[in-house]
């Protein structure tokens, strides 16, 4: 095929959606879809808890997506993760999909808590809650920042009633 160019498919990529808004459990209003893989199986074949978190992690990205807050500009700020409580309902196994609702429950001076909870697809069945807060750091200085109003408001206006919202200083 000298002197012509072979002409090649244009493969268009659609943006996936891995979660959701919702109303299937309130107060909770959006959730992600998740499937264990074989490597978040213990010798037991059950999810191993610590794989847990990365599935809060990855619904609280979604959700944070959905918000269009994952690329917020907070200056020199990153958010930090401060405190994590599982509690574990049952056992989740190989190839089970979860879906892990994910909300905002409260927003401090320098705080964000959200809540978790996963429950089996198949039968509803929950897995287990979580609770985690993180700390919005100013990197240089190695101090709390206070929460931009901006997102602020953002997480206020999709959240509703239902976010406790500490008084901004």
């Amino acid at each position: 095929m000298e002197g012509k160019s072979a002409s090649r498919p244009t493969v268009t990529m659609r943006p996936v959606n891995l979660g959701q808004p919702t109303d299937r459990k309130p107060p909770f209003k959006y959730s992600a879809l998740t499937r264990v893989g074989f490597s978040d199986t213990d010798a037991q074949g059950i999810v191993y808890y610590g794989r847990y978190l990365p599935y809060f992690d990855d619904a609280r990205v979604e959700y944070l997506r959905h918000l269009g807050l994952l690329d917020a500009d907070l200056a020199a700020c990153e958010f930090v993760m401060r405190a994590s409580q599982v509690i574990y309902e049952s056992s989740a196994r190989f190839d089970d999909l979860l879906e892990v609702f994910v909300r905002t429950r409260r927003i401090g001076r320098s705080s964000v808590t959200n809540e978790y909870a996963a429950y089996r697809v198949e039968d509803d069945t929950l897995m287990c809650t979580a609770e985690q807060t993180n700390v919005l750091v100013d990197l240089a200085e190695r101090r709390p920042h206070p929460v931009p109003d901006d997102y602020r408001n953002v997480v206020a206006s999709f959240e509703g009633a239902d976010l406790e919202l500490a008084v901004a200083s």
